[in-house]
């Protein structure tokens, strides 16, 4: 007798399923990092607490400072004191003015009540991509910008 050769239904259906599983599971498995669109909201939540403290130092008259602790990937807005955390798997780096930096891991952007800013730079990145929150010392306004790859000058 002569066995026909080629799959039976049964055996095209189990590979089909174990396809779909892996298709399902696989991007989980090796893209669990940090989205885009989680990278660019976190740009924007740090420029918001930016902006909120800018406002806050010139409606009180008084300076306000964005705090900002590294470790923890965190930032506090004084005008709310509530600690907004950043997703864990983002690298976050401050630039600030010496005297505003309290330890290696904590520092603060510094706004005063007409508006200016001692000036400094947040950059928030994950898998190679990079945003970059300015303040300008003169005016105390905040950009958010993607930093490019491309270093050639």
């Amino acid at each position: 007798m002569v066995r026909a050769r080629g799959f039976t239904l049964l055996e095209a259906m189990l590979v089909l399923v174990i396809i779909a599983i892996a298709y399902t599971l696989l991007p989980r498995m090796v893209f669990s990092g940090v989205s885009g669109a989680e990278l660019r909201s976190s740009a924007r939540a740090v420029a918001t607490g930016l902006r909120m403290t800018r406002d806050k130092a010139i409606h009180s008259k008084r300076e306000a400072s964005l705090t900002l602790d590294l470790e923890q990937r965190a930032f506090i807005v004084p005008t709310d004191e509530r600690p907004h955390k950043l997703h864990e798997q983002l690298e976050v780096k401050l630039f600030t003015a010496q005297a505003d930096l309290v330890s290696d891991k904590v520092g603060s952007i510094r706004f005063y009540p007409d508006g200016s800013s001692n000036g400094g730079r947040v950059s928030i990145g994950a898998g190679g991509r990079v945003f970059e929150i300015d303040v300008d010392w003169l005016t105390g306004h905040v950009t958010v910008g993607e930093k490019t790859g491309d270093s050639r000058a």
